[in-house]
């Protein structure tokens, strides 16, 4: 397969801060861009609170990293392209060199 990563996405991880009243606001920090190769695999659509909700699951191939990185995702982070984000459910090795590491993530969560 020929990888194109001509889709510049940021990489962010949840980042909790102090509210100042013994709690936390939820917000995003970046950690970095990424050059990325993003395919759309599957797509269903459920009833959420009685609203249609469209999911649409992607294959991401980025550069790879070894385990541990910064640089390297997990699937407690997300990608984001503009307006779009994409939660990152699992990442593995795309080839058995590891230069390529695929993400699947779900689109609209975050």
């Amino acid at each position: 397969m020929k990888v194109n990563l001509s889709r510049k996405l940021v990489l962010e991880e949840r980042a909790n801060t102090p509210d100042g009243k013994g709690g936390f606001t939820v917000g995003w920090q970046v950690l970095g861009v990424v050059w990325a190769d993003v395919d759309a695999r599957s797509g269903r659509e459920a009833l959420v609170s009685e609203r249609d909700i469209s999911r649409v699951r992607y294959r991401i191939i980025v550069r790879g990293a070894p385990v541990g990185a910064a640089s390297r995702p997990r699937p407690d982070q997300r990608f984001r392209e503009g307006d779009r984000i994409f939660s990152i459910l699992a990442v593995a090795e795309f080839d058995s060199a590891g230069r390529w590491l695929e993400c699947w993530a779900d689109e609209g969560k975050g």
